[in-house]
Protein backbone atom coordinates (compact mmCIF):
# COMPACT_ATOMS: atom_id res chain seq x y z
CA UNK A 1 0.00 0.00 0.00
CA UNK A 2 1.26 3.65 -0.45
CA UNK A 3 1.16 6.31 1.78
CA UNK A 4 -2.29 7.87 0.40
CA UNK A 5 -4.05 4.38 0.88
CA UNK A 6 -2.50 3.73 4.24
CA UNK A 7 -3.70 7.19 5.39
CA UNK A 8 -7.20 7.23 3.74
CA UNK A 9 -7.88 3.60 5.53
CA UNK A 10 -6.37 5.14 9.04
CA UNK A 11 -9.15 7.58 8.56
CA UNK A 12 -11.47 5.57 7.68
CA UNK A 13 -10.94 2.58 10.93
CA UNK A 14 -11.30 5.83 12.95
CA UNK A 15 -14.02 7.31 11.68
CA UNK A 16 -15.65 3.85 11.82
CA UNK A 17 -14.47 2.96 15.19
CA UNK A 18 -15.90 6.35 17.01
CA UNK A 19 -19.19 5.46 14.71
CA UNK A 20 -19.12 1.76 16.82
CA UNK A 21 -18.74 3.04 20.40
CA UNK A 22 -22.73 2.92 21.12
CA UNK A 23 -22.61 -0.93 20.26
CA UNK A 24 -19.63 -1.57 22.06
CA UNK A 25 -21.25 -0.37 25.44
CA UNK A 26 -24.19 -1.77 24.39
CA UNK A 27 -22.70 -5.17 24.37
CA UNK A 28 -20.60 -4.60 26.93
CA UNK A 29 -23.93 -3.79 29.49
CA UNK A 30 -24.78 -6.80 28.23
CA UNK A 31 -22.00 -8.99 29.17
CA UNK A 32 -21.66 -7.09 32.41
CA UNK A 33 -25.05 -8.16 33.47
CA UNK A 34 -24.64 -11.55 32.38
CA UNK A 35 -20.68 -12.78 33.55
CA UNK A 36 -19.85 -16.52 33.54
CA UNK A 37 -16.79 -17.81 35.31
CA UNK A 38 -13.85 -19.55 34.05
CA UNK A 39 -14.45 -22.44 31.77
CA UNK A 40 -18.24 -21.67 32.07
CA UNK A 41 -18.59 -18.99 29.90
CA UNK A 42 -21.02 -21.02 27.69
CA UNK A 43 -23.29 -17.94 26.74
CA UNK A 44 -20.18 -15.87 26.15
CA UNK A 45 -18.77 -17.46 23.73
CA UNK A 46 -22.40 -18.03 21.81
CA UNK A 47 -22.84 -14.02 21.60
CA UNK A 48 -19.11 -13.59 20.75
CA UNK A 49 -19.36 -16.43 17.52
CA UNK A 50 -22.79 -15.05 16.58
CA UNK A 51 -21.63 -11.60 16.64
CA UNK A 52 -18.46 -12.75 14.43
CA UNK A 53 -20.69 -14.55 11.99
CA UNK A 54 -22.98 -11.13 12.01
CA UNK A 55 -19.93 -9.03 11.18
CA UNK A 56 -18.94 -11.10 7.98
CA UNK A 57 -15.65 -12.99 9.03
CA UNK A 58 -14.60 -16.02 7.27
CA UNK A 59 -13.91 -18.42 9.38
CA UNK A 60 -15.54 -18.71 12.77
CA UNK A 61 -13.77 -21.50 15.15
CA UNK A 62 -15.68 -22.56 18.24
CA UNK A 63 -15.51 -24.84 20.91
CA UNK A 64 -11.76 -24.56 21.52
CA UNK A 65 -10.21 -25.09 24.95
CA UNK A 66 -13.62 -25.39 26.34
CA UNK A 67 -15.50 -22.27 25.07
CA UNK A 68 -12.54 -20.25 23.27
CA UNK A 69 -13.69 -18.67 19.96
CA UNK A 70 -11.79 -17.58 17.05
CA UNK A 71 -12.36 -15.79 14.26
CA UNK A 72 -10.64 -14.95 11.04
CA UNK A 73 -10.97 -11.93 8.69
CA UNK A 74 -9.32 -12.32 5.57
CA UNK A 75 -7.98 -9.04 3.95
CA UNK A 76 -8.88 -7.61 0.19
CA UNK A 77 -5.24 -7.26 -0.58
CA UNK A 78 -2.07 -9.51 -0.36
CA UNK A 79 -0.43 -9.53 2.55
CA UNK A 80 1.23 -12.47 4.72
CA UNK A 81 1.29 -11.23 7.65
CA UNK A 82 -1.51 -12.01 10.78
CA UNK A 83 -2.32 -9.60 13.20
CA UNK A 84 -3.84 -11.02 16.50
CA UNK A 85 -6.06 -9.48 18.78
CA UNK A 86 -6.86 -11.06 21.96
CA UNK A 87 -9.63 -10.54 25.16
CA UNK A 88 -10.47 -12.86 27.91
CA UNK A 89 -14.09 -13.77 29.02
CA UNK A 90 -14.26 -14.96 32.32
CA UNK A 91 -15.75 -13.41 35.03
CA UNK A 92 -14.98 -13.49 38.89
CA UNK A 93 -16.52 -14.65 41.82
CA UNK A 94 -17.21 -11.65 43.53
CA UNK A 95 -20.26 -9.78 44.70
CA UNK A 96 -20.41 -6.74 42.74
CA UNK A 97 -20.72 -3.09 44.72
CA UNK A 98 -20.03 -1.11 41.52
CA UNK A 99 -23.29 1.16 41.77
CA UNK A 100 -23.83 1.23 37.86
CA UNK A 101 -27.38 0.03 36.88
CA UNK A 102 -26.44 -2.72 34.77
CA UNK A 103 -24.41 -4.71 37.51
CA UNK A 104 -24.56 -8.50 38.57
CA UNK A 105 -26.76 -10.08 40.34
CA UNK A 106 -25.84 -13.63 39.22
CA UNK A 107 -25.09 -16.37 41.46
CA UNK A 108 -23.27 -19.95 40.10
CA UNK A 109 -24.88 -22.36 42.46
CA UNK A 110 -23.23 -25.22 40.66
CA UNK A 111 -19.57 -23.54 39.72
CA UNK A 112 -17.04 -26.35 41.96
CA UNK A 113 -16.58 -24.91 45.33
CA UNK A 114 -20.03 -22.31 45.25
CA UNK A 115 -22.67 -21.49 45.49
CA UNK A 116 -20.31 -17.95 44.10
CA UNK A 117 -21.79 -14.65 43.22
CA UNK A 118 -20.53 -13.41 39.83
CA UNK A 119 -18.98 -10.50 38.40
CA UNK A 120 -17.04 -8.80 35.30
CA UNK A 121 -14.45 -7.70 38.66
CA UNK A 122 -11.41 -7.48 36.21
CA UNK A 123 -12.93 -5.49 33.09
CA UNK A 124 -13.30 -8.46 31.06
CA UNK A 125 -16.19 -7.24 29.89
CA UNK A 126 -14.83 -4.22 28.85
CA UNK A 127 -12.30 -6.20 26.60
CA UNK A 128 -14.70 -8.61 24.92
CA UNK A 129 -16.97 -5.90 23.77
CA UNK A 130 -13.82 -3.77 22.13
CA UNK A 131 -12.40 -6.29 20.37
CA UNK A 132 -15.68 -7.60 19.03
CA UNK A 133 -15.97 -3.73 17.90
CA UNK A 134 -12.90 -4.33 16.36
CA UNK A 135 -14.17 -7.27 14.02
CA UNK A 136 -16.91 -5.12 13.30
CA UNK A 137 -14.71 -2.07 11.97
CA UNK A 138 -11.91 -4.16 10.63
CA UNK A 139 -14.50 -6.17 9.14
CA UNK A 140 -15.92 -3.20 6.92
CA UNK A 141 -12.89 -2.27 5.60
CA UNK A 142 -12.14 -5.67 4.70
CA UNK A 143 -11.27 -4.81 1.02
CA UNK A 144 -7.83 -2.50 2.36
CA UNK A 145 -6.47 -5.24 4.79
CA UNK A 146 -3.04 -6.26 3.34
CA UNK A 147 -3.52 -9.43 5.20
CA UNK A 148 -5.06 -11.23 7.94
CA UNK A 149 -6.68 -10.58 11.51
CA UNK A 150 -7.37 -12.96 14.06
CA UNK A 151 -9.92 -12.11 16.72
CA UNK A 152 -9.22 -14.44 19.73
CA UNK A 153 -12.22 -14.91 22.37
CA UNK A 154 -10.01 -16.64 25.57
CA UNK A 155 -12.19 -18.42 28.37
CA UNK A 156 -10.05 -19.35 32.19
CA UNK A 157 -7.87 -16.70 32.36
CA UNK A 158 -8.61 -16.29 35.86
CA UNK A 159 -7.88 -19.49 35.89
CA UNK A 160 -10.03 -22.81 35.39
CA UNK A 161 -11.08 -25.19 38.63
CA UNK A 162 -8.50 -27.17 40.30
CA UNK A 163 -9.35 -29.83 38.30
CA UNK A 164 -9.92 -28.60 34.58
CA UNK A 165 -7.51 -27.53 31.94
CA UNK A 166 -8.34 -24.13 30.54
CA UNK A 167 -6.49 -20.61 29.52
CA UNK A 168 -4.70 -19.19 27.24
CA UNK A 169 -1.90 -22.12 27.01
CA UNK A 170 -4.81 -24.48 26.28
CA UNK A 171 -5.90 -23.12 23.39
CA UNK A 172 -2.43 -23.13 21.91
CA UNK A 173 -2.63 -26.90 22.88
CA UNK A 174 -5.94 -27.68 21.66
CA UNK A 175 -4.96 -26.63 18.26
CA UNK A 176 -6.04 -23.14 17.61
CA UNK A 177 -3.43 -21.54 16.22
CA UNK A 178 -2.04 -24.72 13.74
CA UNK A 179 -3.44 -23.72 10.48
CA UNK A 180 -2.75 -19.96 11.12
CA UNK A 181 -0.58 -18.49 12.94
CA UNK A 182 0.14 -14.83 14.19
CA UNK A 183 2.69 -12.66 13.38
CA UNK A 184 1.48 -10.31 15.98
CA UNK A 185 -0.76 -10.49 19.12
CA UNK A 186 -1.68 -7.58 20.61
CA UNK A 187 -4.09 -6.75 23.83
CA UNK A 188 -4.72 -3.97 26.62
CA UNK A 189 -6.04 -4.27 29.99
CA UNK A 190 -8.08 -1.98 31.70
CA UNK A 191 -7.22 -0.78 35.10
CA UNK A 192 -7.77 2.02 37.63
CA UNK A 193 -5.47 4.45 35.44
CA UNK A 194 -6.90 7.73 34.22
CA UNK A 195 -9.64 7.80 32.01
CA UNK A 196 -8.10 6.95 28.33
CA UNK A 197 -4.16 6.70 29.59
CA UNK A 198 -2.42 3.90 28.33
CA UNK A 199 0.30 2.39 30.37
CA UNK A 200 3.38 0.47 29.08
CA UNK A 201 6.84 -0.71 29.79
CA UNK A 202 9.41 -2.78 28.41
CA UNK A 203 10.61 -6.19 30.02
CA UNK A 204 8.45 -8.21 32.45
CA UNK A 205 5.25 -5.94 32.92
CA UNK A 206 3.09 -8.96 34.61
CA UNK A 207 4.71 -11.55 37.12
CA UNK A 208 5.09 -15.37 37.12
CA UNK A 209 2.62 -17.29 38.99
CA UNK A 210 1.55 -20.43 40.17
CA UNK A 211 -1.68 -21.52 42.69
CA UNK A 212 -0.76 -22.87 45.89
CA UNK A 213 -2.22 -25.75 47.23
CA UNK A 214 -1.17 -26.75 51.16
CA UNK A 215 -2.80 -29.68 53.28
CA UNK A 216 -2.21 -30.09 56.55
CA UNK A 217 -3.27 -33.03 58.14
CA UNK A 218 -3.65 -33.23 61.73
CA UNK A 219 -5.77 -35.89 63.61
CA UNK A 220 -9.30 -35.04 64.27
CA UNK A 221 -10.54 -35.06 68.20
CA UNK A 222 -13.30 -33.41 70.46
CA UNK A 223 -12.77 -29.21 70.92
CA UNK A 224 -12.71 -30.10 74.75
CA UNK A 225 -9.91 -32.74 74.62
CA UNK A 226 -6.88 -31.56 72.03
CA UNK A 227 -4.59 -33.92 73.59
CA UNK A 228 -6.00 -36.73 72.15
CA UNK A 229 -5.56 -35.76 68.57
CA UNK A 230 -3.30 -33.42 66.95
CA UNK A 231 -4.88 -29.67 66.04
CA UNK A 232 -3.71 -29.14 62.38
CA UNK A 233 -4.72 -24.78 63.17
CA UNK A 234 -2.01 -23.73 65.16
CA UNK A 235 0.31 -25.03 62.41
CA UNK A 236 -2.07 -23.75 59.32
CA UNK A 237 -1.91 -20.04 61.88
CA UNK A 238 2.15 -20.34 61.75
CA UNK A 239 1.83 -21.03 57.87
CA UNK A 240 -0.20 -18.32 56.92
CA UNK A 241 2.34 -16.21 59.18
CA UNK A 242 5.35 -17.11 57.79
CA UNK A 243 4.29 -17.26 54.46
CA UNK A 244 4.33 -12.92 54.51
CA UNK A 245 7.88 -13.57 55.41
CA UNK A 246 9.41 -15.23 52.32
CA UNK A 247 9.90 -12.21 50.38
CA UNK A 248 12.95 -11.75 53.15
CA UNK A 249 14.48 -14.80 51.70
CA UNK A 250 14.95 -13.35 47.88
CA UNK A 251 17.16 -10.40 47.22
CA UNK A 252 14.86 -7.38 47.96
CA UNK A 253 15.42 -5.79 44.43
CA UNK A 254 13.27 -9.03 43.32
CA UNK A 255 9.73 -8.10 43.31
CA UNK A 256 7.80 -11.47 44.94
CA UNK A 257 4.75 -11.85 47.01
CA UNK A 258 3.27 -14.92 48.66
CA UNK A 259 -1.00 -15.07 49.37
CA UNK A 260 -3.25 -17.30 51.20
CA UNK A 261 -6.54 -16.15 49.90
CA UNK A 262 -9.09 -19.11 51.10
CA UNK A 263 -8.86 -21.55 54.35
CA UNK A 264 -11.06 -24.86 53.80
CA UNK A 265 -11.69 -26.55 56.76
CA UNK A 266 -13.97 -29.53 57.30
CA UNK A 267 -14.23 -29.22 61.44
CA UNK A 268 -16.66 -27.67 63.41
CA UNK A 269 -17.22 -25.24 66.89
CA UNK A 270 -16.46 -28.21 68.90
CA UNK A 271 -14.68 -30.34 66.81
CA UNK A 272 -10.78 -29.84 65.95
CA UNK A 273 -10.70 -31.32 62.92
CA UNK A 274 -8.76 -33.65 60.77
CA UNK A 275 -7.22 -31.72 57.76
CA UNK A 276 -7.24 -28.05 56.72
CA UNK A 277 -6.14 -26.80 52.93
CA UNK A 278 -4.93 -23.78 52.25
CA UNK A 279 -4.76 -21.86 49.01
CA UNK A 280 -3.02 -19.06 47.56
CA UNK A 281 -0.57 -17.82 44.65
CA UNK A 282 3.12 -16.88 44.56
CA UNK A 283 3.55 -14.06 42.38
CA UNK A 284 7.35 -13.53 41.11
CA UNK A 285 8.30 -9.78 38.59
CA UNK A 286 11.95 -12.30 37.96
CA UNK A 287 10.84 -16.09 36.87
CA UNK A 288 14.20 -16.98 38.29
CA UNK A 289 12.74 -16.69 41.69
CA UNK A 290 9.95 -18.73 41.42
CA UNK A 291 12.02 -22.13 42.30
CA UNK A 292 13.55 -20.49 45.37
CA UNK A 293 10.33 -19.25 46.80
CA UNK A 294 8.44 -22.35 46.22
CA UNK A 295 11.19 -24.71 47.41
CA UNK A 296 11.08 -21.98 50.58
CA UNK A 297 7.44 -22.24 50.84
CA UNK A 298 6.92 -26.02 51.35
CA UNK A 299 10.30 -26.79 53.34
CA UNK A 300 8.43 -23.94 56.09
CA UNK A 301 5.26 -25.53 55.82
CA UNK A 302 6.53 -28.93 56.13
CA UNK A 303 8.60 -27.77 59.15
CA UNK A 304 5.81 -25.79 60.91
CA UNK A 305 3.34 -29.01 60.37
CA UNK A 306 6.18 -31.11 61.71
CA UNK A 307 6.49 -28.92 65.30
CA UNK A 308 2.60 -29.70 65.87
CA UNK A 309 2.72 -33.02 64.95
CA UNK A 310 1.00 -32.85 62.09
CA UNK A 311 2.12 -33.30 58.32
CA UNK A 312 1.71 -30.81 55.43
CA UNK A 313 1.74 -31.35 51.62
CA UNK A 314 2.58 -28.70 48.78
CA UNK A 315 1.53 -28.84 45.77
CA UNK A 316 1.87 -25.80 43.00
CA UNK A 317 -0.57 -25.36 39.84
CA UNK A 318 -2.03 -23.69 37.24
CA UNK A 319 1.34 -21.85 36.08
CA UNK A 320 1.69 -18.73 34.29
CA UNK A 321 5.12 -17.46 32.80
CA UNK A 322 5.60 -13.49 33.09
CA UNK A 323 4.40 -11.56 30.49
CA UNK A 324 7.63 -9.58 28.86
CA UNK A 325 7.30 -6.58 26.34
CA UNK A 326 10.11 -7.01 24.38
CA UNK A 327 11.87 -3.40 23.43
CA UNK A 328 11.23 -4.49 19.68
CA UNK A 329 7.62 -4.90 20.39
CA UNK A 330 7.05 -1.82 22.14
CA UNK A 331 9.38 0.60 19.80
CA UNK A 332 7.20 -0.80 16.97
CA UNK A 333 3.35 -0.48 18.47
CA UNK A 334 3.95 2.90 20.35
CA UNK A 335 4.32 4.74 17.83
CA UNK A 336 0.66 3.53 16.35
CA UNK A 337 -1.04 4.55 19.95
CA UNK A 338 1.08 8.10 20.02
CA UNK A 339 -0.48 8.99 17.00
CA UNK A 340 -4.21 8.10 18.20
CA UNK A 341 -4.19 9.43 21.67
CA UNK A 342 -1.15 11.78 21.44
CA UNK A 343 1.97 11.90 23.72
CA UNK A 344 0.79 13.33 26.69
CA UNK A 345 -1.58 10.09 27.20
CA UNK A 346 0.89 7.44 27.49
CA UNK A 347 3.16 6.73 30.65
CA UNK A 348 6.04 4.38 31.34
CA UNK A 349 4.71 1.69 33.85
CA UNK A 350 6.86 -0.23 36.50
CA UNK A 351 6.34 -3.83 36.33
CA UNK A 352 3.55 -5.17 38.86
CA UNK A 353 2.79 -8.42 40.03
CA UNK A 354 -0.35 -9.43 38.78
CA UNK A 355 -0.50 -12.31 35.75
CA UNK A 356 -2.12 -12.47 32.50
CA UNK A 357 -1.48 -15.78 30.78
CA UNK A 358 -1.84 -13.16 27.33
CA UNK A 359 1.65 -13.98 28.14
CA UNK A 360 1.62 -17.61 26.39
CA UNK A 361 0.24 -15.77 23.58
CA UNK A 362 3.08 -13.18 23.04
CA UNK A 363 5.80 -15.93 23.82
CA UNK A 364 4.77 -17.84 21.08
CA UNK A 365 4.00 -15.03 18.75
CA UNK A 366 5.11 -11.77 19.77
CA UNK A 367 3.19 -8.79 20.26
CA UNK A 368 2.52 -6.42 23.17
CA UNK A 369 0.24 -6.03 25.88
CA UNK A 370 -0.32 -2.86 27.34
CA UNK A 371 -2.92 -1.21 30.16
CA UNK A 372 -5.75 1.08 29.31
CA UNK A 373 -7.32 3.63 32.01
CA UNK A 374 -10.53 3.67 32.95
CA UNK A 375 -11.32 5.69 36.13
CA UNK A 376 -11.58 9.09 37.41
CA UNK A 377 -8.02 8.64 38.99
CA UNK A 378 -5.07 11.52 38.63
CA UNK A 379 -1.48 10.54 38.87
CA UNK A 380 0.18 11.62 42.75
CA UNK A 381 4.26 11.29 41.90
CA UNK A 382 4.53 7.60 40.95
CA UNK A 383 1.04 6.52 42.86
CA UNK A 384 -2.64 6.81 42.00
CA UNK A 385 -5.15 9.13 43.51
CA UNK A 386 -8.96 9.49 42.74
CA UNK A 387 -10.00 12.54 41.14
CA UNK A 388 -12.34 15.06 43.60
CA UNK A 389 -15.49 14.71 42.65
CA UNK A 390 -15.03 11.56 40.69
CA UNK A 391 -16.18 8.02 41.36
CA UNK A 392 -13.23 7.32 42.89
CA UNK A 393 -10.54 4.65 42.72
CA UNK A 394 -11.18 0.48 42.45
CA UNK A 395 -8.68 -2.16 41.66
CA UNK A 396 -9.32 -5.10 39.55
CA UNK A 397 -10.92 -7.42 41.68
CA UNK A 398 -12.04 -5.52 44.03
CA UNK A 399 -16.42 -5.52 44.52
CA UNK A 400 -16.48 -1.87 43.48
CA UNK A 401 -14.10 -1.80 39.85
CA UNK A 402 -15.89 0.14 37.52
CA UNK A 403 -14.62 1.42 34.26
CA UNK A 404 -15.99 4.47 32.13
CA UNK A 405 -17.59 3.79 29.36
CA UNK A 406 -16.84 6.42 26.81
CA UNK A 407 -13.42 5.90 26.62
CA UNK A 408 -13.28 2.74 25.52
CA UNK A 409 -13.90 4.39 22.31
CA UNK A 410 -10.37 4.79 22.14
CA UNK A 411 -9.31 1.27 23.26
CA UNK A 412 -10.95 0.16 20.18
CA UNK A 413 -9.41 2.49 17.96
CA UNK A 414 -6.09 1.46 19.03
CA UNK A 415 -6.92 -2.27 18.32
CA UNK A 416 -7.94 -1.51 15.06
CA UNK A 417 -5.34 1.14 14.09
CA UNK A 418 -2.34 -1.46 15.73
CA UNK A 419 -4.04 -4.08 13.43
CA UNK A 420 -3.92 -2.28 10.79
CA UNK A 421 -0.61 -0.95 11.15
CA UNK A 422 1.07 -4.34 11.76
CA UNK A 423 -0.57 -5.71 8.28
CA UNK A 424 0.20 -2.62 6.34
CA UNK A 425 4.25 -3.18 7.52
CA UNK A 426 4.07 -0.02 9.89
CA UNK A 427 4.80 -1.96 12.82
CA UNK A 428 7.51 -3.41 11.65
CA UNK A 429 8.22 -6.09 14.30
Amino acid sequence: MDADDVAATRKLLDERARDALGELIQTRHHLHSHPELSNREVNTSALVAERLRRAGLDEVHTGIAGHGVVGVLRGGRAGDRVAGLRADMDALPVAEASGVEFASTVVDSDYPGGPFPVAHACGHDCHTSTVLGAADVLASVRDDLPGTVMFVFQPAEEGPPIDEAGGAKAMIDAGAFADLRPTMMFGMHVAPLPKGVVGYGIGNQYAASCLVKIEVVGKQVHGSMPWYGIDPMPAVADIISGAGQLYRQVPATDAVTVSIGHVEDVGRFNIIGERVTLWGTIRCLDETSMGTVQDNLRRMAEHHAAAYGASATVDYLQYVPPLANTEEWIDAILPTVKRVIGPDRLVEMPGMLGYDDMSEFTRAFGGAYLNFGTQDTQFAGTSLAPVEGGRGMAMNHSPAFYADDDCLVDSLRIHVQVAFDHLAGEVPA
